[in-house]
């Protein structure tokens, strides 16, 4: 795969980048010439999954920090789309997060339960004295 891409974006930990940054990523998504798919819910899928991703970090990991920010790297490795977001805060279980009810979906979950249907790799890792880092991996071919 012939295409390199790749974007890092550090933003105020605030709410009003989050359709910026999910924008950016929808862009890169229809641009991505070894996508073979649907690149319209390619697109779609990448902006709710950066977005959810990074209300996460805004709302819970910095919520102390209104000073703090959130780095956003996208990157197209061989034939995968890799994004990665950055917070400063405490971390968490990734794999703790229930599955959300979905006839009440106020229960909590629901931006892990979008990102995991979105993407085909997500992971969580807790840096120590650092940034903490979701990654999440879409498949190209």
């Amino acid at each position: 795969m012939g295409q390199d891409i790749q974007v890092n974006i550090i933003v105020p930990n605030q709410t009003q980048y989050l359709s910026l940054i999910g924008g950016i990523g929808e862009k890169i998504a229809k641009e991505i010439n070894e996508y073979e798919g649907d690149r319209d819910a390619l697109a779609f899928n990448i902006n709710l999954a950066l977005t959810e991703a990074m209300m996460n970090a805004i709302k819970h990991a910095n919520s102390d920090g209104p000073d703090e920010t959130v780095e956003v790297r996208i990157h197209i490795e061989e034939d995968e789309l890799c994004i990665r977001v950055y917070d400063q805060g405490q971390g968490f279980d990734l794999d703790a997060v229930p599955v959300p009810d979905l006839n009440h979906p106020t229960e909590g979950g629901l931006g892990i339960f979008f990102i995991r249907s979105f993407m085909d790799v997500v992971r969580y890792e807790i840096i120590e004295g650092g940034n903490n880092v979701l990654e999440m991996r879409k498949r190209l071919v």
